[in-house]
């Protein structure tokens, strides 16, 4: 199983204001099987060595140095912490502080020191973090099923939930094909549906409120066709498991939500690649770095994409944005994407870190702007 502890947007924008006499930023594979956790730990220690030196060739004060590495140490020696990891380690470090989250997904190894935290890594995670709602809808039926990417899906207690078609009548079928009022037969069976579909929806409003990720509907048949037109939930995927939920457990609707959840994403990025071609043409979009960095500087961005194993280091100024490429990592620079995006997202800006291959051109990023440039 998994250990996983994912940054949220609000975490990232916390690191992204830290500035420091010493910012250690480290990513290193990790596995779950405990027996296998040590050359994870000795990875830690060459990767810690490398900062260390580039700190050293700086001149940096040699007793926040001795702070810096207690702070790896005591890490590194946490035999306990080593029993429960993931797939990649984010350790960011300063001499007096240190954090830790364990990912999903595979991060190439690194590590960059700096006066500020690398988070590009970190922004992968939170930009596609395949959790969702599945909502099992069925004459029968009706569950709500939280889906987490860290953790086993679990059912939703929802208040008002009606049970099933008939029980939100107080009836015991809906197939009778008697008269009762003005409601009857074939015809009266479907607009027993559509107040069973507006009563299901009525009864997860308060429950999803404030939530932003996917709703997922699990349902066959008119009831499919009918709650889509009832919902009021914004995050409902246009795409369905169209099958019946009523034997499926948790797991089997996680495991069929999760190609669901991929078409959605890989139709969003498509999304955002149309809108930068319409705006190119209009002075509202562009993949050039100077051009991006001011953009940021300046709140302009609206939208960006980011290379997420695209290592660049320099330096971006603080008041006009502009722009130099270092020669290669020291202390003295940090990673001029990483610093585009925080600028970016200190903004309001939508930041997404995907792979080359989602990118316009494959540049390093894509912006899309708020106002010609």
């Amino acid at each position: 199983m998994l250990h996983l502890d994912i940054p949220t947007l609000h975490d990232i924008k916390a690191l992204n204001a830290v500035r420091a006499d010493a910012c250690i930023s480290i990513y290193l594979e990790t596995t779950p099987i405990t027996q296998e956790s040590d050359a994870s730990r000795t990875a830690l220690g060459n990767l810690y060595k490398e900062a260390a030196a580039q700190l050293q060739s700086a001149g940096f004060d040699k007793r926040r140095l001795a702070a810096l590495a207690e702070q790896i140490e005591h890490l590194e020696n946490d035999t306990v912490f080593w029993r429960y990891q993931a797939n990649t380690l984010a350790i960011l470090a300063t001499p007096d502080t240190i954090k830790t989250f364990r990912l999903a997904n595979r991060i190439k190894p690194a590590v960059q020191v700096s006066d500020r935290f690398h988070l590009k890594p970190l922004l992968r995670a939170i930009t596609f973090p395949h959790a969702c709602f599945v909502l099992a809808l069925s004459e029968n039926n009706v569950r709500l099923i939280e889906i987490f990417a860290d953790m086993p899906p679990q059912q939703v207690n929802v208040p008002g939930l009606p049970e099933s078609a008939a029980a939100a009548f107080g009836k015991t079928t809906l197939n009778d094909r008697g008269a009762s009022g003005r409601i009857q037969g074939a015809e009266g069976q479907n607009v027993r549906f559509t107040q069973y579909a507006r009563a299901v929806d009525n009864a997860l409003r308060p429950v999803l409120s404030g939530h932003n990720v996917p709703l997922i509907l699990a349902a066959t048949g008119r009831l499919e066709s009918t709650y889509q037109a009832v919902n009021s939930y914004a995050g409902l995927l246009p795409d369905t498991i169209s099958t019946s939920p009523d034997r499926l457990k948790p797991e089997e609707l996680a495991a069929r939500a999760q190609p669901v959840l991929d078409k959605a994403y890989s139709n969003e990025i498509a999304a955002i690649k149309a809108l930068y071609q319409d705006r190119i043409n209009t002075g509202r979009a562009t993949t050039d770095l100077s051009d991006a960095a001011r953009a940021a500087t300046y709140g302009a961005i609206d939208t960006l994409l980011i290379d997420l194993d695209h290592p660049l280091a320099g330096w971006i100024d603080e008041q006009s944005g502009a722009l130099k490429l270092a020669e290669g990592d020291s202390a003295d620079s940090y990673g001029i994407i990483d610093e585009i995006a925080g600028r970016a997202l200190s903004s309001g800006a939508r930041v997404l870190s995907v792979r080359r291959e989602d990118l316009p051109d494959q540049a390093p990023l894509a912006a899309i702007l708020r106002f010609a440039a």
